[in-house]
């Protein structure tokens, strides 16, 4: 196969190249470092581990030609977030302060795609200990994350270092982490497709389980969660973690739909477009949609949503650092040497513990408990499989390379803080633990990428994948970026 064909591949579509003898894992794992050496300039890597994946890369394709049964995502390479545990490669949150850390065990989710076959190129660059949706690092050894899409732009984040990746066809797929949108955020800003899968409260009801081996914010927030350039793959990650089988498309024709108003609201006009094409495109199919707003929502998540993130930090945060050596190290440490403006203000925070006491105690009793009965009588009432907005109420603005995010405007509106007018969609189904993904919609007339949203209830992971391959088969793929 030519160098154009390999990076062009999906993940289903390489590991159906390799199992016909087509493409050696080791010539695939080849370009794709080849790949990232020539586009090291959009920052996506912090480690790139040339000689491990090559050295991967070559069993498996020993192990192919004497005919040893290999796993489903054998030669597959992927791609890891650095807050996410790997035994062979530091996890440095981006951060100065881990920048020595080397867990002694992959995270389980993770070790799961391994055990599958999976093949690590290297750890991805982050908005600075996850902290953030723009992924501007502000560290001297990681600097800020670019969008393949206009280099000058943001790429999301926190895991814009993987979405980048993977829209640059560096990597065919990967592992974000989510706490507020930061698998689904960056997913829309460059163009693929990112899933947040159920979390529930935090214990029995989630779907991947990695306690301890990432690096946290809040332990009922926060979740690894794939990434990829279309659904499909993102299935194929899913099931290989979970033990399960890849679902199969769900028919659109008579499939309902919720279109709440307030998510609708307030859309830069370039995303209100294409994402209201999308809906039309979508109705052409059979789809039924429900306008009903999921009204309360938002004051709900206002209780809820800091409070469990600025609370639990305090204690998640050392929590993780003694479960991984991280000697000498503490949070407040921690906080004093991270280099990104936007994330120490984030950290005094954390350090003061505001929403400690009544404040977390009502959020996690009162409030979360409040928002997930009204999206479950959102569902039933309504009869609706999922909910559908735009997973950004904008797209992609330029680089802050002095505070690493500061103000937006939206049609040349007021100026608004920059996080919280990105996790405004992502954010409450987030606080409430319910499964979302993010897929593309369509580009602006600048080029840029619009990513659609689909949320189901909880533990419905597998019928939303379903959905969100019959969806894009219907708006289709994101152009390769021009670089």
């Amino acid at each position: 196969m030519t160098t154009a064909e390999q990076l062009a591949l999906t993940a289903t579509e390489a590991l159906r190249a390799m199992n016909s003898g087509r493409l050696s894992a080791e010539a695939y794992v080849t370009t794709l470092l080849t790949r990232a050496e020539a586009l090291k300039d959009l920052n996506c890597f912090i480690t790139v581990d040339r000689d491990g994946a090559l050295t991967a890369a070559r069993s498996v394709d020993t192990q192919r030609r004497t005919g040893i049964p290999l796993p489903p995502l054998a030669g597959l390479p992927i791609v890891v977030k650095d807050n996410i545990n790997t035994r062979s490669l530091p996890t440095t949150g981006g951060t100065a302060a881990l920048r020595a850390l080397q867990p002694s065990d992959n995270a389980p989710s993770l070790q799961k795609l391994i055990d599958a076959g999976a093949i690590v190129l290297g750890k991805t660059n982050l908005h600075e200990l996850a902290a953030g949706i723009t992924s501007t690092n502000l560290t001297t050894f990681a600097g800020p994350v670019r969008n393949p899409y206009d280099t000058a732009r943001i790429p999301g984040g926190s895991s814009g270092g993987t979405a980048a990746a993977i829209a640059a066809r560096i990597a065919p797929a990967g592992l974000g982490t989510d706490t507020a949108g930061s698998s689904r955020i960056p997913a829309a800003l460059c163009g693929i497709a990112g899933m947040r899968p159920s979390v529930g409260n935090g214990g029995v009801q989630r779907r991947y389980t990695d306690t301890n081996a990432v690096v946290p914010l809040s332990h009922t927030r926060d979740t690894v969660g794939p990434m990829a350039r279309s659904v499909a793959d993102l299935a194929l990650l899913d099931a290989a973690i979970v033990g399960r089988s890849v679902p199969n498309p769900v028919g659109l024709k008579g499939l309902r739909v919720g279109v709440p108003t307030s998510f609708w609201a307030g859309l830069d006009t370039q995303v209100a477009s294409v994402a209201g094409a999308a809906r039309e495109e979508l109705a052409k199919q059979g789809v039924v949609f429900v306008d009903v707003d999921l009204a309360g929502l938002a004051t709900l998540n206002e209780r809820v949503s800091s409070p469990l993130i600025l609370h639990e930090a305090v204690g998640d945060i050392p929590a993780y650092l003694a479960a991984n050596g991280a000697a000498g190290v503490t949070l407040a440490s921690l906080a004093a040497g991270v280099a990104s403006p936007d994330v120490r203000d984030a950290f005094l925070a954390i350090l003061g513990d505001a929403f400690g006491g009544p404040p977390y105690e009502d959020a996690v009793a009162v409030h979360r408990p409040a928002m997930q009965a009204l999206y479950a009588r959102y569902f039933s009432e309504n009869a609706v499989d999922a909910v559908m907005f735009p997973t950004t109420p904008l797209p992609a603005v330029l680089i802050d390379g002095v505070r690493g995010s500061s103000t937006v405007s939206i049609n040349g509106g007021a100026l608004m803080d920059e996080f919280s007018a990105y996790v405004r969609n992502t954010d409450p189904s987030s606080s409430a633990g319910l499964p979302g993904l993010s897929l593309f919609a369509g580009m602006t007339s600048d080029g840029l990428p619009v990513g659609l949203e689909l949320d189901g209830p909880l533990g419905s992971d597998q019928l939303l994948l379903g959905i969100g391959m019959s969806v894009e088969a219907v708006l289709g793929f994101a152009p390769a970026p021009g670089l």
